[in-house]
């Protein structure tokens, strides 16, 4: 028998989320049934796609996420104890699985860690996971760019903005990153190498980007939304691509009263734009051949990986408020 500790969403987020929010909570979990595993958590991700998702969750509810994991008791001929696994059993320190329940869903929400190497298993939550993927398949497969074409990325810094952007350089992209403070442009253009960077807190949006690029831009991978993406899209060239990962700026508006942004439809008719948005469960039966792509990357030194780690199971509220405020470069991860 296992005392588990977890967070539930104690009440519902209104705004930016607040402590008071989570609720540290203990569970007794029972013997295990023929075709389980018993896992304690390793390492749990913090991401943006919690806040908007846990609308749609009563209170009390686990809080959403996921985590690599160690099997420290096993029913099950296929998993053996110590093997690390990847699995989206929210904010818990120990859970129960039943693994032939979850590995069927349209994106995997469990499966065996793969041999990363001399790697650690936490990339499995970063470069080698969810993020990876999305930045992988959501910007080669909508913004389908070519050599010489201008990118520009909006929450640059972040686990995805920043895979995305390398991925752009690789492919002899010009590549322009925006970002939230001074520090993370100049780790863009130093250290990942882009062809500019801004933080847009401090520079106009339109300025920055007929100083960068005034003759225009062809590949946009949206990660914020709101007033910025507008102005970035009003700089678009003829049928440029818009890869929509995400919105942050919205995510702690209230539903009922979303913030308003200049009409879009005369940038995308005339200048006959792609616009995009996308889930990357939509590549799920491509979800290990991407994690391989990124590993390859990796292997050949095209892929620099920052990860921003809290540590103690306790300190995860933190991790994931102090992630939406943009306090981290790279992942941001808790280790338990």
């Amino acid at each position: 028998m296992v005392k588990a500790k977890k967070f539930i969403l104690d009440k519902s987020f209104a705004g930016a989320p607040k402590e008071d929010n989570f609720k540290l909570v203990e569970e007794q979990l029972g013997e295990l049934k023929k075709g389980e595993i018993l896992v304690e958590a390793i390492w749990i991700s913090v991401d943006p796609y919690i806040r908007p998702y846990s609308n749609h969750v009563p209170a009390g509810t686990t809080v959403m996420g996921s985590q690599i994991a160690k099997v420290i008791s096993s029913n099950n001929e296929n998993f053996a104890e110590g093997q690390l696994v990847f699995c989206s059993t929210g904010w818990k320190t120990h859970s129960i699985i039943n693994p032939s329940l979850l590995e069927k869903d349209i994106m995997p929400r469990f499966y065996a860690l793969p041999n990363f190497g001399n790697l650690s298993s936490s990339l499995g939550l970063g470069v080698l996971g969810m993020p990876g993927n999305t930045a992988l398949f959501g910007f080669l497969n909508i913004c389908d760019p070519k050599p010489g074409e201008t990118v520009v990325i909006s929450a640059a810094a972040g686990a995805v903005g920043s895979h995305v952007g390398q991925i752009a350089k690789d492919l002899g992209c010009y590549v322009i990153g925006f970002a939230g403070s001074d520090d993370k442009v100049k780790w863009l253009k130093e250290t990942l190498k882009f062809d500019a960077a801004f933080n847009y807190k401090t520079k106009d949006v339109t300025a920055a980007l007929l100083e960068a690029a005034p003759q225009g831009v062809d590949c946009y991978f949206d990660n914020v939304g709101g007033e910025f993406s507008s102005a970035v899209i009003y700089r678009m060239n003829n049928s440029g691509r818009v890869s929509v990962c995400g919105s942050i700026s919205s995510y702690n508006a209230n539903t009922k009263e979303l913030p308003k942004v200049p009409m879009l439809q005369p940038a995308i008719v005339f200048k006959q734009l792609k616009i995009e948005g996308f889930i990357v469960s939509r590549w799920g039966d491509k979800w290990m051949s991407g994690i391989e792509r990124n590993l390859n990357l990796i292997k050949e030194g095209k892929l620099i990986y920052p990860e921003h780690i809290t540590a103690g199971f306790e300190n995860l509220p933190q991790a994931f408020m102090g992630m939406l405020k943009g306090e981290n470069i790279g992942k941001a991860l808790v280790k338990v």
